[in-house]
């Protein structure tokens, strides 16, 4: 590609070369021609002037005159008649009156012209002066004026020549460098069009060439970020779209067993187990419970939709985290003791506040509270604490640890996912829904803070969530992440 366009460029310029060399070779072969014609004129002129005098003084051998002038010589009468003729006979030659040089020296004129003689039959230049009322004639070869025009054309055209061929080596790396850069501009514009939008022009400047490379680079760098962008954004849909299905998937799942379950004792009452003292009421407490599991079902998703569609309305403000986390642990208490479990509370320093909506950190740690207890064997212990400087300077840390069974490491990360259970079947039989981590997630999420989870098999687990100290909730990245499933 590169060497098609030097040879482009290099014809392109040698044929200006050219062409420039013809219009200087034109024009000094005119004003050559001209000067020369000029000069011959006078110089005849002067010499048939000096003749004439010769003339006047004694007749002379117009042969010998003719040699000596170096031109032939030709005395006309004033009619027109040839009176002497130094190179042909006088007396056959016809009436020269309208010849134009004879013309003009007839009227007392210097007169010439350059055409081809009638008697000799040669191309000549003829100066014609008046002389004794006629007119005294030299003339000489046009081959003699063009032999002189030819040699300083000549000149003229090696002159150019040695002029031109600094003009042709500079056209020569002219073409090189322009033929280069060229070639590097179309290679990066078919690695762009063949999809590598990471291609880059090294080569920049000042120069117009540099400036379009620098836009060129600046082009690339554009796309190349639109095209991440579109594909972040193809991976992020395509991401969406598993999660929409398996989250249709589990609802539907979640919801059909005790729909089933209601369906079928509903049924069997309805067909007469209503009168049997024995089983009616055991099958409307299953009803109830089923019935009971759906509406906390129903209620968790619709917290963790108006969360995850920014609907979900956050009354902010600065409180005391102790507080939040004393009062929440006084209404779980009952519910631990009927299973005899200690609930102990490591309270963060007396004035640490948080910024936060205590509806979100309240729910927040019914959940974890709930887990914790339901996961706890009889006679067990649940701590609950914040640190003021456990999650850095910006956020306070609480946490939420129990002595119960722990979780295994290949479990930990996919925890908060949406319906994701460790025991399948345990969770279902202590009444959860799959919800509660992943609202825990979302909730805290969407105050500014984090969650995450330690947990080893048989030492219990731990769960922290963080909350930020002041607004931090517009600042960008923690909304970025806020409903994000990693």
């Amino acid at each position: 590609m590169t060497a098609r366009i030097f040879i482009k460029l290099i014809l392109g310029m040698v044929g200006v070369l050219a062409i420039a060399l013809v219009a200087v070779d034109y024009l000094v072969t005119r004003s050559v021609a001209e000067t020369l014609r000029e000069a011959l004129e006078r110089e005849l002129a002067q010499k048939a002037q000096s003749i004439g005098l010769l003339l006047n003084r004694a007749p002379a051998d117009f042969a010998k005159l003719g040699q000596s002038a170096g031109a032939r010589i030709t005395w006309v009468a004033p009619g027109g008649q040839v009176l002497a003729e130094s190179e042909a006979d006088a007396e056959k030659m016809e009436n020269h009156r309208n010849r134009p040089e004879i013309a003009t020296a007839l009227q007392g004129g210097v007169g010439s012209a350059l055409r081809t003689s009638p008697t000799l039959g040669v191309p000549f230049f003829y100066v014609a002066v008046p002389y004794q009322g006629g007119a005294l004639r030299l003339a000489v070869p046009a081959s003699e004026v063009d032999a002189r025009v030819n040699v300083i054309r000549r000149g003229v055209f090696l002159a150019a020549m040695l002029a031109f061929l600094p003009a042709v080596l500079l056209a020569l790396i002219f073409a090189r460098y322009t033929s280069w850069r060229l070639g590097e501009i179309i290679d990066f514009a078919r690695q762009m069009a063949s999809g590598n939008l990471r291609a880059r022009l090294r080569h920049t400047g000042r120069g117009e060439f540099g400036v379009l490379s620098a836009h060129l680079n600046e082009t690339g760098e554009k796309l190349e970020f639109l095209r991440e962008r579109l594909e972040s954004e193809q991976f992020e849909m395509e991401k969406l779209e598993q999660v929409r299905k398996d989250f249709v998937a589990n609802v539907s799942h979640e919801l059909r067993t005790p729909l089933a379950s209601i369906q079928g004792y509903t049924e069997t009452l309805l067909d007469g187990a209503v009168s049997d003292p024995a089983h009616n009421t055991r099958f409307l407490h299953i009803i109830r419970q089923n019935a009971e599991r759906l509406t906390r079902l129903t209620a968790d998703l619709l917290v963790l939709s108006r969360v995850e569609q920014g609907q979900q309305k956050f009354n902010f403000g600065s409180y005391y985290i102790n507080r939040l986390l004393d009062a929440d642990l006084e209404m779980m208490r009952p519910i631990a003791q009927n299973k005899s479990i200690q609930l102990e509370f490591e309270p963060a320093p007396d004035e640490s506040e948080v910024y936060c909506d205590p509806e979100a950190v309240h729910q927040i740690l019914t959940n974890l509270l709930d887990n914790a207890i339901k996961y706890t064997p009889d006679g067990g212990r649940v701590v609950v604490g914040a640190s003021a400087t456990a999650a850095g300077k910006d956020h306070v840390e609480v946490f939420v640890h129990d002595s119960g069974m722990g979780i295994p490491p290949s479990e930990l990360p996919r925890l908060f996912e949406r319906f994701y259970r460790v025991d399948k079947a345990r969770s279902r039989a202590l009444g959860g829904t799959g919800l509660g981590l992943a609202i825990v997630k979302h909730l805290t999420r969407a105050q500014g803070g984090d969650v995450r989870v330690e947990s080893k098999p048989d030492q219990g687990s731990t769960f922290f969530f963080t909350l930020p100290i002041r607004n931090m909730v517009e600042s960008g990245p923690e909304k970025q992440a806020m409903f994000s499933d990693k």
